[in-house]
C-alpha cells in the first residue's frame, strides 16, 4: 500500500513539576516525581495517499495533539515513530506564523517562509494571495489592527497557497465571513477532488460524513473506533448526552422572520410551516400510519449563488437521529425567483413513526449539500400515538404467511 502517513506506536504525554526542586531531585535522585498527562495514548495508524480522513471527538480528545504529530510539529514520546511521505500543508493555528507588529505584506512572506517557500515563489504567490484574501486595501497596515475576519482571511490564503500533497485542517475547513467561508470551502474540495490526502479534525459531523472516507473516534487521549464515517459517527452519536444536545437545539432554534434577508455570499431559512390532518403550528398530534403530513420551508439566498440544497430530519426526543431525506439524495433541484426567494414542501404519506415524541430538524446547505448556510433545530415538535402495540421507532411493511 502507497502510504502517504505511517504512524507505529507514537503518543504524546506532557510532564508538570510541583517545583522546580522536583525536577533536580528527579535528575539526581532518578525516578518520576512529574505529574503525567497523557495527552494521546500510543496508537498505530496507516493513511494511503489520496484518503480524506475525519478525527473526531470531545474537546480534550487528542485530535489537536495528533494532528502535531502528523504535521511533525510536536514531536512523539520516545518509541514511536512517524512517516509522512509528501509536502505537508497543516492548518493548525491560523496565522502562528505572523507577527502582529509587521504588515500584511511582510506577513505574507513571513508566512510563507515558514511553510518553506522561497522568496521568488512568493513574490510569483503574492498576487493570487491578496486577491484571494480579499484585503488588498490593508496589505500595508500592521496585521494588530486587523479584525479577526480579516487575520483568518490573510492567514488562510498564505497557509493554502502551496499545492500541498499532504493537508491538514484542524477545525479549519471554512473561516471568515459567509463570503470567504464558501471560497475556502471550494479550495479545499478543489484540493479532494485532485486526490490530495486530507485529515480533517471537526465538530461538525455531517461534514466529517460528506467529505470523509474514514473516521477516527478519539476519546480521552485513546483511539475508540477506526471505521467508515457512517458506522463511527453512528457509534459516536449515541454517547452524545441529553444535556449537550439541548444547548445546541437552544443555540440553533430559528426564529421565524419572512422579513428576513440573507447575507452576501450566503443564505437563510425565512419561514417553516407544518400541517398535519388540519393542524397547523410548532406543535402536532400524528398518528402512526394515518394522513399525510406536510413541511413546506421557506428560503431567501443570495441571487448570484447556485440554487441551495434542503433537508429535514426527524429526532427522537434523547436525541437519536431516526431519519432523513434532503433534496440532493432525491435529485430534486430547488428553485428560486429572481430575488433569491424560494419555497420548498415535502409531503409524508403515512408516517410510519411509532408511538412517542420527536421534532424535526431543517437544514438549508450549498449545492453540493455540504456547507450548511442556514439550521433550524426543533422547530417542529411531534407527539405521535398509534394502535396496538408493535414496539420501537417505526413500523416495517411485512406480511404473514402459514406454511403447511
Amino acid at each position: 500500500m502507497d502510504l502517504a502517513i505511517r504512524l507505529d506506536n507514537v503518543g504524546k504525554t506532557y510532564r508538570s513539576y510541583k517545583s522546580s526542586w522536583d525536577r533536580l531531585r528527579e535528575i539526581i535522585q532518578g525516578g518520576n516525581r512529574a505529574d503525567c498527562t497523557h495527552a494521546l495514548h500510543p496508537l498505530s495508524i496507516d493513511v494511503p495517499h489520496g484518503q480524506v480522513l475525519g478525527i473526531i471527538g470531545d474537546n480534550g480528545a487528542g485530535k489537536s495533539t495528533l494532528l502535531k504529530l502528523i504535521a511533525g510539529t510536536l514531536l512523539p514520546d520516545q518509541g514511536g515513530e512517524r512517516e509522512a511521505n509528501g509536502q505537508i500543508a497543516a492548518l493548525l493555528e491560523l496565522g502562528s506564523g505572523f507577527h502582529p507588529d509587521m504588515t500584511g505584506h511582510e506577513n505574507v512572506y513571513l508566512g510563507g517562509t515558514v511553510l518553506g517557500l522561497s522568496v521568488e515563489r512568493i513574490d510569483e504567490l503574492y498576487d493570487e494571495i491578496v486577491e484571494f484574501a480579499g484585503i488588498s486595501d490593508f496589505m500595508d497596515k500592521p496585521v494588530k489592527a486587523y479584525s479577526s475576519g480579516m487575520f483568518a482571511r490573510l492567514a488562510f490564503a498564505v497557509a493554502t497557497c502551496v499545492e500541498p500533497d499532504i493537508l491538514i485542517l484542524d477545525e479549519t475547513l471554512s473561516v471568515g465571513d459567509s463570503t470567504f467561508a464558501r471560497k475556502s470551502f471550494e479550495r479545499i474540495m478543489r484540493f479532494r477532488e485532485e486526490g490530495k490526502t486530507i485529515l480533517f479534525c471537526s465538530h461538525s459531523l455531517y461534514q466529517v460524513e460528506k467529505i470523509c472516507d474514514r473516521a477516527l473516534w478519539l476519546d480521552k487521549g485513546q483511539l475508540k473506533m477506526d471505521g467508515t464515517p457512517a458506522v463511527v459517527l453512528a457509534a459516536y452519536n449515541n454517547v452524545l448526552d441529553d444535556i449537550a444536545r439541548d444547548e445546541i437545539e437552544q443555540k440553533n432554534q430559528l426564529k421565524i422572520n419572512t422579513d428576513r434577508k440573507a447575507p452576501e455570499n450566503s443564505a437563510i431559512i425565512t419561514d417553516i410551516q407544518a400541517e398535519y390532518a388540519g393542524q397547523t403550528g410548532t406543535k402536532l398530534k400524528l398518528h402512526s400510519r394515518e394522513q399525510r403530513l406536510s413541511i413546506c420551508v421557506s428560503y431567501h439566498i443570495d441571487p448570484s449563488l447556485p440554487s441551495p440544497t434542503i433537508a429535514v430530519a426527524f429526532m427522537r426526543r434523547d436525541g437519536l437521529l431516526v431519519a432523513s431525506a434532503s433534496t440532493h439524495n432525491d435529485g430534486f433541484t430547488v428553485q428560486q425567483n429572481d430575488n433569491g426567494h424560494g419555497q420548498v414542501c415535502i409531503y409524508l404519506d403515512d408516517l410510519p413513526l411509532l408511538k412517542g415524541q420527536y421534532s424535526l430538524d431543517v437544514f438549508l446547505a450549498c449545492e453540493q449539500a455540504i456547507h450548511v448556510y442556514d439550521t433550524a433545530a426543533s422547530v417542529i415538535t411531534m407527539d405521535i400515538s398509534q394502535s396496538g402495540i408493535e414496539q420501537g421507532i417505526t413500523h416495517i411493511p411485512h406480511q404473514w404467511e402459514q406454511k403447511a
